[in-house]
């Protein structure tokens, strides 16, 4: 069966509504305003429904117009998509895919999945940021990720689904004086020490008349934090699945707490809506990193 409408006209509907007028969709589309107004016309009369109302100078949808434009919306979307892809590739540009990626995320399950995304699509490249939990959902959505694998964030994370949940241990050096202290760790033997946290580069210092002892030590990376605590500059709650190997050998410790020697954290998998342009790309990639999280 042929079609009665085309994407053009669903797209002149969108830009009057988005708009707010014939004349000013008709500047946009660089076409005379009764050139807009007979394509519409024409959209409406072959499905037969009255798509737009005129209240006062402003074209508004009807009730009808509201649920068929949301439906072609997606279908706009992905022909924009196509036709961003089909320029690039004119201009032989090398695609990308932008991952925002917890820094406690386990990097065997990440390299996994980048390692088989790549031998599944050699010709696009990924732009991999690390970032931590402190960050705002500002600041992540500021990234312009294509894939986000972050903690819970109302705004965000509410579009995903959960991938991972990470434990963390309270964890010292075996020859921190914590050690020393009678089982179990009450908190003010805790309060006598720095606790070793992880913070965004960007977020604002605490003043400097509050900093004393029992604040926190902060650093920006997870490395760096391992390396604070295995150094025996404070404890920390740390992700088991990065200190493995310090547990195991010894250089760390598990603090014997009177309660909350554990933590945990789940990390959620979230695709951004804008980015239909690497639409099989991402989709293929989100699977690969669920695979390799379910191995473990």
């Amino acid at each position: 069966m042929a079609l009665k409408t085309t994407l053009e006209q669903w797209e002149l509907l969108q830009s009057i509504v988005q708009e707010g007028s014939f004349a000013k969709a008709a500047e946009k589309f660089n076409r005379s305003q009764s050139a807009i107004s007979y394509k519409v016309a024409l959209l409406q009369d072959r499905l037969g429904l009255p798509l737009l109302a005129i209240n006062g100078r402003k074209a508004e949808l009807t009730k009808e117009g509201f649920c068929l434009l949301e439906q072609a919306k997606p279908l706009l979307r992905s022909f924009y998509a196509l036709e961003k892809r089909a320029l690039m590739l004119t201009k032989g540009d090398k695609m990308r895919v932008r991952m925002a990626v917890d820094s406690i995320f386990p990097k065997h399950h990440l390299f996994g999945a980048m390692r088989a995304f790549q031998r599944q699509y050699p010709a696009i490249c990924i732009d991999l940021m690390e970032v931590l939990r402190s960050e705002t959902t500002e600041q992540l959505i500021a990234r312009q990720a294509d894939l986000y694998l972050v903690t819970w964030r109302d705004d965000l994370t509410a579009k995903g689904n959960k991938l991972i949940e990470l434990t963390f241990m309270a964890v010292a050096n075996a020859s921190h004086p914590l050690l020393s202290q009678p089982y179990p760790i009450m908190d003010n033997a805790l309060a006598s020490w720095p606790r070793i946290e992880l913070t965004h580069i960007s977020q604002d210092a605490p003043p400097k008349e509050a900093v004393s002892v029992t604040d926190s030590w902060t650093f920006t990376t997870i490395e760096s934090a391992i390396d604070a605590v295995v150094h025996g500059i404070g404890y920390g709650w740390l992700p088991i699945e990065h200190i493995e190997k310090q547990l195991q050998s010894g250089e760390l410790v598990p603090l014997p707490l009177m309660y909350g020697q554990t933590r945990s954290t789940a990390l959620y998998l979230v695709i951004d809506e804008n980015s239909k342009i690497f639409d099989n790309e991402i989709n293929a990639l989100a699977r690969h990193l669920s695979f390799f999280v379910s191995q473990s």
